[in-house]
């Protein structure tokens, strides 16, 4: 049951992030801050339920693959993060296109090998 919470959040928060782009463009000085705490808290939930599921594989392969993905988006989810903070758009815009890109890669692995998780889904 914990881990189909972990992939309910996961997918989740892969929509709220990709909804985001619109508050990423608007240059209010509240917005920032919202944007960036959103961003954080999105990243903690989204770091510990990917670490839940790849521990769960039984396959390294399909482990080092996902976790290598994953390293990607939270590289790129550094990088937006400090695009925030300097309250630049333009470089706010581009980082997100690239988060978004790898958010995209984790979920589009995430979601056909979800098939091995099979039996621990169940739990």
């Amino acid at each position: 049951m914990e881990l189909k919470g972990c992939v309910c959040r996961i997918k989740n928060c892969a929509v709220e992030l990709f909804s985001m782009e619109e508050d990423l463009v608007m240059d209010e000085e509240d917005s920032w801050d919202l944007v960036g705490r959103d961003l954080r808290l999105k990243a903690t939930f989204l770091y510990i339920d990917l670490s839940r599921v790849i521990s769960c594989y039984d396959s390294e392969e399909h482990k080092n693959a996902l976790s290598v993905l994953a390293n990607k988006f939270f590289y790129s989810m550094d990088e937006l993060g400090d695009a925030v903070k300097s309250r630049s758009v333009p470089l706010t815009q581009v980082c997100y296109n690239d988060t978004a890109d790898a958010l995209r890669e984790v979920v589009a692995a995430l979601v056909p090998s979800l098939q091995e998780l099979g039996p621990h889904l169940e739990e």
